[in-house]
């Protein structure tokens, strides 16, 4: 991959060489006519995460389009509310105790005190629903948010440039995802993100440093093998989603447009990987470079 990431760059940026460049986690794939950025997103960013990499803003300059993991220009808050209320809230007189059994709960209660989170607020929620309110609480804590995302960045943009974003799949299939996990891997969900919260400010600084530096070494050995270990979260958040976008980007690569694609940074990680599996396909694809 390192070979056609060189002649990569030697088209894309003729007067770039490797001794005042550094990786991004971006990706291009090369049509017969036209190009597709592959974009690793950080969901929630902090203000001072910007200007993202120049090279990142170019990519969004030469593309027709935008496609992320959902369609963001056309997000209802109200329906995605109802959505999650729907799959995410128990509504009969079980609580979140029940799911995860005594003992379990009560080590969680232990651990959100730590994080100074108050447990019982989530007592009507299943255990995917509460670790991703736990993570999102986390973070905003430290000053991560929605609004300096990657995803909400280019979709004001795109907003303001007239540009048309479409989605990979709709918020519905993704929260059914979640939902679909069974008791034990929610459960394992909640466990991990509470553990992964004593020290998140530490960690999201080391993940950020990497995402922007392209450290693929790094996100591999940390947030990936952290993954693998749980093989039903990771089957289903990642591998059997990269399956079915692998087609979807392949298609497009007979198009006449170039397109920015906006996923999550750990599904452009590994053999099971997008970049990977267009490269199994037969796509020139290579990780691009910011220059310094």
């Amino acid at each position: 991959m390192r070979k056609s990431l060189l002649a990569i760059l030697l088209v894309w940026v003729p007067c770039l060489t490797l001794a005042d460049a550094h990786p991004v986690t971006m990706w291009l794939a090369e049509g017969t006519n036209n190009r597709i950025y592959i974009l690793g997103s950080v969901h929630l960013l902090r203000q001072q995460d910007h200007p993202l990499p120049s090279v990142m803003e170019a990519a969004y300059d030469d593309a027709e389009a935008l496609i992320m993991e959902v369609d963001m220009d056309d997000l209802d808050p109200a329906a995605l509310q109802v959505a999650t209320n729907q799959l995410g809230v128990i509504h009969d007189d079980r609580t979140l105790r029940d799911f995860m059994g005594d003992g379990l709960y009560q080590q969680a209660v232990v651990a959100a005190e730590e994080m100074d989170i108050p447990f019982d607020m989530l007592s009507k929620t299943e255990p995917w629903y509460a670790a991703i309110t736990v993570e999102q609480l986390a973070l905003m804590r430290i000053g991560f948010n929605p609004m300096y995302g990657i995803e909400m960045h280019m979709t004001m943009k795109a907003t303001q440039d007239g540009k048309s974003i479409e989605g990979l799949e709709t918020v519905e299939e993704q929260l059914a995802y979640l939902d679909g996990l069974s008791l034990d891997a929610q459960n394992d969900l909640l466990m991990q993100t509470l553990a992964e919260g004593k020290n998140i400010e530490a960690f999201m600084d080391d993940m950020v440093r990497a995402w922007r530096n392209g450290d693929i070494d790094y996100m591999k050995d940390t947030m990936l093998e952290d993954m693998a270990q749980y093989p039903e979260l990771y089957k289903s958040i990642v591998v059997d989603r990269n399956r079915r976008w692998v087609g979807t980007i392949e298609d497009l690569l007979d198009d006449n447009d170039d397109y920015l694609i906006i996923v999550g940074a750990l599904h452009l990680i590994g053999e099971h990987g997008l970049p990977a599996l267009l490269a199994k396909r037969g796509i020139r694809i290579g990780q691009l470079n910011e220059s310094l």
